[in-house]
C-alpha cells in the first residue's frame, strides 16, 4: 500500500496525471457512471465529477480512502462519489459503468493483483463498447551496460575489508530485480516488445515473451532494462522508456548472473516470464549469449528467477512440504481463540479481556490485547 506521501508523488507526476486527465475528459460524458479502481486519495474520481459524471464508485482497500472522502467533501463532490473500502473483486455495484479507470501498476504493469483487478470488474461491470482506462500497456526490453546498477546486486558479496567470505549471497541477490533507470546510450541492443497487455480483451494474468537480439554495440552487458508504454485513449499515453522523461513508476533492471562482454553481432536469446502466484508475481528470465550467432560458441547462459531470490531455510521448506503435519504454535492458538470469540456476541472489549486472561504471558496490558483484536477485527469482521 502507498503512503499518503506516495500518493502525492503520483499526483505530482505531471506526465502521468495530465495524460489520465485528458483520457477522462474524453471518456466521461454528462450523466456517466464511472468506476475508479484503486482510487487512493481520489483524484481520478474528482476529475470524473468535474467532467460531468453523475455517479462515481471509488474503490480503495487501504485506509487512504478516508483522505479521499475528506478531499471529496472539500471539493463539493461527496454526494456524487460513493467510496467503497474493499478489493474490486469483492464489490457488486447496483448499476453498470460507462467508464472504468485505474492505475494500480507497480514499476511494471505485471504487479500484485493489478490484472485480476481489471479483468474481473471489466467482465462484470462494463458493457461492451464502453471506455476502459488504460486501454493497453506494451512491455519492452533491451540489453544494457549498467555497471553502477549492477554493483548494488553483486559488489557487496564479492569482497570486503573484513576478509569474510559472503559469496553465498550473490546468487540470491542476482535473482532479484528492482527499479533502475538507464540512459539511451547504455543500451547495447535495440528495444524489443515482449508483451502487449490489451486490457479490453485480456483474460489471464500471466505473460511470457521471447526475444532475439544481435548486439548493436560492443560493451559489457550487465542485464536487462524493462519498461512499458501506456495508451490511455487514442492518442493519449506516456512511456517510461530510457529516452522518455522519467516517471513516478521508474523502470526495471533485471541483472544477469555475471557480466558478459558483447561484440557487435553477438546474438542474445531471452525468454522472460511473469506468473502470478498467490499475492505476487514470480519472474523468470533465461538468457543465452552466442558468439556471432554461432550456437556452438556459447558465451554465457543464465537461468534466473525471483523464486531463487528468496532464501528459504530448511525448517521453512519442511513446513511447506506436502507430507508435513502442522500443529498450531502459540501465535496460531492466540489468533484462533480470538477469532472464535468474534461470533457476533462479544464486543472487542470483552474479547480483549478474555484473550489477556487466557494468554497472560503474551499480553501484559489491556491496551496491547485490545490493539491485537482490533487488528483482527479490521481484517476479518463484517
Amino acid at each position: 500500500m502507498y503512503s499518503i506521501k506516495g500518493y502525492g508523488a503520483m499526483v505530482a507526476d505531471g506526465f502521468r496525471t495530465d495524460a489520465y486527465c485528458e483520457a477522462l475528459r474524453r471518456a466521461v460524458k454528462p450523466g456517466a457512471v464511472v468506476l475508479d479502481i484503486g482510487t487512493g486519495t481520489g483524484i481520478f474520481a474528482l476529475l470524473a465529477c468535474r467532467f460531468g459524471a453523475r455517479k462515481v464508485y471509488a474503490i480503495e482497500p487501504s485506509n487512504a480512502i478516508q483522505m479521499a472522502r475528506e478531499i471529496a467533501a472539500a471539493n463539493g463532490c461527496q454526494e456524487r462519489i460513493e467510496f467503497i473500502q474493499k478489493l474490486s473483486t469483492k464489490v457488486d455495484l447496483p448499476e453498470r459503468a460507462d467508464v472504468i479507470v485505474s492505475d494500480i501498476r507497480g514499476v511494471l504493469p505485471l504487479f500484485d493483483h493489478h490484472m485480476p483487478s481489471i479483468i474481473d470488474p471489466r467482465q462484470r461491470m462494463l458493457p461492451p463498447g464502453r471506455a476502459l482506462i488504460p486501454k493497453c500497456d506494451t512491455l519492452w526490453a533491451a540489453v544494457v551496460a549498467a555497471p553502477e546498477l549492477y554493483k548494488t546486486y553483486a559488489v557487496p558479496w564479492e569482497g570486503n575489508s573484513y576478509q569474510i567470505d559472503m559469496t553465498a549471497a550473490r546468487p540470491i541477490a542476482t535473482n532479484t530485480w528492482g527499479t533502475g533507470r538507464v540512459k539511451p546510450e547504455q543500451l547495447l541492443t535495440e528495444s524489443r516488445c515482449w508483451a502487449m497487455l490489451d486490457y479490453l480483451t485480456i483474460r489471464e494474468p500471466n505473460y511470457r515473451g521471447e526475444i532475439t537480439w544481435n548486439a548493436a554495440r560492443s560493451g559489457t552487458a550487465h542485464g536487462l532494462s524493462v519498461w512499458f508504454d501506456a495508451i490511455l485513449a487514442d492518442g493519449v499515453g506516456f512511456s517510461n522508456a530510457p529516452s522518455a522523461p522519467e516517471l513516478i513508476y521508474g523502470s526495471a533492471f533485471f541483472p544477469w548472473s555475471k557480466p558478459v562482454t558483447l561484440a557487435v553481432g553477438d546474438t542474445i536469446l531471452l525468454t522472460i516470464q511473469a506468473s502470478l502466484v498467490g499475492e505476487d508475481y514470480i519472474w523468470r528470465w533465461d538468457t543465452r549469449v552466442m558468439q556471432q550467432g554461432d550456437s556452438t560458441r556459447i558465451k554465457a547462459e543464465f537461468k534466473q528467477s525471483t523464486f531463487f531470490g528468496v532464501p528459504l531455510s530448511s525448517a521453512r521448506l519442511h513446513k511447506r512440504a506436502s507430507q508435513h503435519v502442522p500443529a498450531l504454535n502459540e501465535a496460531g492458538q492466540i489468533e484462533r481463540y480470538a477469532l472464535s470469540l468474534m461470533d457476533g456476541g462479544n464486543s472487542l472489549d470483552q474479547i480483549a479481556k478474555r484473550l489477556a486472561a487466557q494468554f497472560p504471558d503474551r499480553f501484559i496490558s489491556y491496551d496491547g490485547s485490545l490493539a491485537y483484536v482490533g487488528d483482527l477485527a479490521e481484517k476479518y469482521s463484517r
